[in-house]
């Protein structure tokens, strides 16, 4: 009886930790929610904490009308959907191929990428790389050196290695060469670190917005989060207030304001990767390798 009090109060006090943890973590998410669904005018007064006080749409309809955002959304989701499956491709073979002990330089190899990680040529070398390649002002700045990531190339060659040889060998017997024991038999086994990298990659390329703002001048080829920033920047100065101020003295009611923009701003810019995310999350705690060699 006694046991059993105690890991009723164990279970309270976890369960009470990670409620307190959802908290902190979920309320400046849903904070900038609310004020952006909130009027301009009754944003000022403050005191928005649990819901919109009134409701209005004003400041996604102002976001949503700008055909830079569109443009944005467009090259944004152009970098994602073609970078995306391009890195996933590269970096799983290449992991293929390290994981393999019968590759000669093997261990040479893989020191020469790790070296990658901890050292580098820096932001000016590396602008010159790819001014000589012609990849400055061109959209494939997005997708070929976000192609190859060493790290998770490591994680998925740690998966692979962990597998059975008996798979490989067995293959081999029936006559398959490298390329069918990749794409017929590693593949649908290395599902869940390669949707979980998917998923890490997918993000990296839908909140990129260094790359833009250095490599890119054109207007047509800034992404959603470099319009973010010019946004936020923008209604932070003083001349976007006094903007501002001056509309809500020519109309009866103020129907945006800086804090509702960059918050409608925010809210564009973070909610498709949240909707993509519950798709993808039952592959981090899913194994698909058990029972895959019966013995």
């Amino acid at each position: 009886m006694h046991k059993q009090r105690n890991d009723i109060v164990f279970l309270a006090a976890v369960y009470l930790f990670i409620i307190l943890v959802f908290l902190i973590t979920f309320y400046p998410f849903w904070n900038i929610f609310i004020i952006s669904m909130n009027n301009a005018e009754d944003t000022i007064r403050g005191g928005l904490y649990l819901w919109p006080r009134d409701f209005s749409l004003e400041s996604y309809r102002q976001i949503l009308s700008d055909s830079e955002i569109w443009n944005a959304i467009k090259v944004t989701l152009a970098r994602t959907l073609i970078g995306t499956p391009l890195a996933v491709i590269v970096i799983s073979m290449l992991a293929y191929s390290l994981s393999k002990r019968e590759l000669v330089g093997r261990r040479a190899l893989s020191m020469y990428f790790i070296f990658t990680m901890y050292f580098g040529g820096g932001l000016i070398p590396y602008y010159m790389v790819l001014k000589s390649l012609h990849l400055i002002d061109n959209f494939m700045v997005f997708i070929l050196p976000s192609m190859m990531n060493v790290f998770y190339m490591i994680i998925v060659r740690t998966f692979m290695q962990e597998l059975p040889q008996e798979l490989d060998e067995s293959a081999k017997m029936d006559g398959a060469n490298y390329l069918h024991i990749f794409f017929r038999i590693i593949l649908p086994l290395t599902t869940p670190v390669l949707a979980t990298i998917s998923m890490f990659t997918a993000i990296m390329h839908w909140n990129s917005w260094f790359d833009s703002y250095v490599f890119t001048y054109k207007p047509d080829l800034k992404t959603l989060q470099a319009v973010l920033v010019k946004i936020l920047n923008q209604y932070q100065t003083g001349s976007m207030v006094n903007a501002a101020q001056q509309l809500a003295d020519s109309s009866k009611r103020m129907s945006v304001s800086p804090d509702t923009i960059r918050m409608a701003a925010t809210m564009v810019a973070t909610l498709p990767i949240l909707m993509v995310y519950p798709f993808l999350q039952k592959y981090f705690v899913k194994g698909m390798t058990l029972g895959a060699v019966k013995s």
